[in-house]
């Protein structure tokens, strides 16, 4: 849905499974539909698109493209962003590290995301930006040396540079956003900053760059970084980096007493990672890679330890956590109100609690539309707050 600013305001459907694009469209008829059937049934709806590799080859072919955009005229919707971080599977199976690969230093993943920019350029409405969001180059545990960093530099300079083909062919504006994660490549906003400093330095074209590519700021994953978002967006911004894509999510955190790392085993599972960053009394940062290496490390705790967790693991945006548990939303508001305050700083947001299917039952809704609408209901409540959701 459109809103004050010409801001877009979606859910990612990387909450649902589907990795043809038969099951992809098959999941947007039955769950997206019914979503927008609640939440803007009278106004053109925003989808955010996630599309995996299979799916988006199927996708680019002249018949099922034509029919998808019928589709969207019939049902008045439109898409306006593409996640293009997961390639493959992405539900019911052991996802973990391999959510990063390939990475940018692998010639599939650019041609995977030139693909999607072609279809965004087809499927976007006329005289609106389409946006793609990516990883953050690569995982931490993948690099090995400099080289590596320098092919991804190169391979993302070869993608604005086929971002930009499209802009003179088609009048959009097109960007895509690197998605700083805890420990990807790059994890917090110094991180990010400074490998877009490497990127500029290596590229012919630094202002083109800064046109095509942005950054994806995930407020789950900055603040499990411990980041305050005004300084966050400040250090980006002031670095000259576009913030492409706003995605609104909510992390977990707890102090680690007994009891709650008792409760905090039920997110233990095999799908997703769940890398934990640790504020120490002292104030430093200790990370884990996972919730079960950091469990295992804790299991001699005292109670007044005067540790924080922050866990990446997106929770409902519209519910209070389990006891004895906090979320990071302060972070999400925070965010909201830097929007706010600067209406132009980004047009693309989008709510993304994937975890739907791994959740704790007591923090699931019963069913997938109707946490999607709670989601939808309370992140308008708060844009309302701050004067962003009048269209």
């Amino acid at each position: 849905m459109k809103l004050a600013n010409d801001i877009h305001l979606g859910y990612c459907t990387n909450i649902h499974r589907g990795e043809t694009w038969s099951e992809t469209f098959q999941t947007l008829r039955d769950y997206t539909m019914a979503v927008r059937d609640r939440v803007s049934k009278d106004q053109p709806y925003g989808i955010g698109l996630r599309l995996g590799a299979d799916a988006a080859a199927e996708l680019a072919s002249p018949a099922s493209l034509e029919e998808f955009r019928c589709w969207l005229a019939d049902e008045n919707s439109y898409v306006f962003t593409i996640n293009g971080f997961p390639y493959g599977k992405f539900h019911g199976t052991r996802v973990k590290e391999q959510v990063y690969a390939p990475d940018w230093t692998k010639p599939e993943r650019l041609i995977y995301t030139n693909q999607l920019f072609d279809l965004i350029a087809d499927l976007a409405p006329e005289g609106e930006a389409g946006s793609v969001s990516t990883l953050p180059g690569s995982f931490k545990e993948f690099i090995e040396d400099d080289s590596q960093v320098d092919v991804i530099c190169d391979n993302l300079i070869a993608c604005s540079r086929y971002i930009e083909e499209l802009r003179q062919r088609t009048g959009r504006d097109l960007h895509l956003g690197l998605e700083p994660e805890p420990l990807g490549m790059f994890e917090t906003s110094t991180e990010t900053v400074a490998f877009f400093e490497k990127l500029l330095k290596r590229s012919d074209e630094p202002s083109q760059i800064l046109q095509n590519i942005g950054v994806n700021y995930d407020t789950c994953h900055l603040a499990v970084e411990y980041e305050d978002a005004d300084d966050a967006l400040g250090r980006l911004t002031d670095a000259g980096i576009r913030i492409s894509k706003l995605h609104l999510s909510s992390a977990l955190s707890l102090k680690p007493n007994a009891a709650a790392l008792q409760r905090l085993s039920d997110f233990q599972e095999d799908v997703y990672l769940h890398q934990v960053v640790i504020q120490q009394a002292d104030g430093e940062l200790r990370r884990y890679r996972d919730l079960d290496e950091a469990l295992m490390m804790a299991t001699d705790l005292p109670d007044d330890v005067g540790e924080e967790w922050r866990v990446h693991f997106h929770v409902p945006l519209h519910a209070e956590p389990l006891t004895p548990f906090g979320d990071t939303r302060e972070h999400l508001q925070g965010t909201l109100d830097v929007l706010a305050k600067q209406p132009d700083l980004c047009q693309h947001l989008e709510m993304e609690t994937y975890t739907w299917e791994v959740l704790p039952e007591e923090m699931r809704s019963v069913d997938v539309v109707d946490q999607l609408d709670n989601e939808y209901r309370w992140t308008l409540a708060e844009m309302a707050k701050r004067g962003l959701s009048a269209g």
